[in-house]
């Protein structure tokens, strides 16, 4: 594998002291560069993190990658070895919706791989994990409201539909009225405490299944950090920037994530169709991305064995087209509502 890269999947509660010098594992990276290759010219890597994509890219032949991160933490730490690839790597501080204006150029391929980096999860004092105990804060950008603003701030009812719509946690009006009761009592202000409050709210996990607070993180976590718009934004971006022949690849990490890539990348490929039989036919139009495979990729058993977080990332590609960008069809996306109204 290629040395030294960030991405894990979400969905997990590691409880180990981040180790900058240890080679995090890119998830479906073995597979993403066949699925572009041959790779060449210029790269962007849209969720930089500790790296571990845009050196897979670099080592597999681009010319350049440009690398995107909003979380201040992710450019810091790599200043200890970016230099080593000269002006191949450029580091840019922004979020992956704006990677057209930040890449200045037209683009050989954009990687987006969604969701929160280990790096993130194995710091505690981020507050995105509920097996540490840290501040309730899970901002990747560490500016704006945090998480602990929006439990204490959040009405109810709203409350509930975060995290049935963001998390899809079946038990959300109970955990909902649980945090207005126990933010009455006390601010709640850390990891533990929240997924105490949501752990109270449901049964017992038997072994192997998740850990109870697992959907209430992911949904505060999105909504926080919006989520969902920064991905229709970004994917719309991506195609914004992309040269005809331009590959694009997203890594994502859950159903919602990949509803959304994937109805995306069908529409903008032809193959959306229409929703209702009975009403009139879609113009058609040229195809803006030729998908390169019909399903998601997920990872074998090799990367399973070595890496267990991997088991949920699921991986889409699709190559640009000579047609011209244009704005997609939010509502045909399978946003949740909320994120149509701004929320997530």
């Amino acid at each position: 594998m290629p040395p030294r890269a960030p991405r894990k999947p979400m969905k997990s509660g590691d409880a180990s002291e981040p180790n900058v010098s240890a080679p995090h594992v890119p998830v479906l990276l073995r597979p993403l560069l066949a699925g572009v290759a041959p790779v060449s010219g210029t790269w962007l890597d849209g969720t930089f993190g500790a790296g571990g994509y845009a050196r897979g890219l670099l080592a597999a032949g681009a010319d350049r990658v440009i690398g995107v991160d909003r979380d201040p933490l992710a450019l810091e730490m790599a200043q200890g070895w970016a230099g080593e690839y000269g002006d191949r790597l450029r580091l840019v501080a922004g979020t992956f919706s704006d990677l057209d204006t930040l890449a200045g150029e037209s683009l050989d391929g954009v990687v987006l791989d969604l969701g929160v980096s280990s790096m993130q999860l194995d710091l505690a004092d981020r507050g995105f994990s509920f097996a540490k105990d840290g501040p309730l804060d899970m901002r990747m950008s560490q500016s704006g409201p945090s998480a602990a603003d929006l439990v204490a701030e959040t009405e109810e009812g709203l409350l509930a539909d975060i995290l049935f719509q963001l998390g899809e946690e079946r038990a959300s009006r109970r955990i909902a009225r649980a945090i207005v009761r126990a933010r009455h009592e006390a601010p709640i202000t850390s990891t533990l405490r929240l997924a105490q409050i949501v752990s109270s709210c449901l049964p017992r996990p038997k072994p192997g299944q998740s850990h109870p607070a697992t959907r209430s993180f992911q949904a505060i976590r999105i909504a926080v950090n919006a989520e969902f718009s920064q991905l229709i934004a970004g994917l719309e971006a991506a195609e914004r920037a992309l040269k005809p022949g331009g590959k694009l690849a997203v890594v994502s990490f859950h159903s919602l994530e990949d509803r959304v890539v994937k109805r995306f990348l069908q529409a903008a490929a032809g193959q959306a169709g229409n929703a209702n039989r009975f009403a009139p036919e879609l113009a058609v139009e040229a195809p803006r991305f030729t998908l390169l495979s019909r399903r998601a990729i997920g990872p074998d058993e090799v990367e399973l064995d070595a890496n267990p977080r991997s088991r949920s990332a699921k991986l889409r590609l699709a190559v640009r087209t000579e047609a011209p960008a244009k704005p997609s069809d939010h509502s045909a996306m399978g946003l949740p509502k909320l994120a149509l109204t701004g929320q997530g």
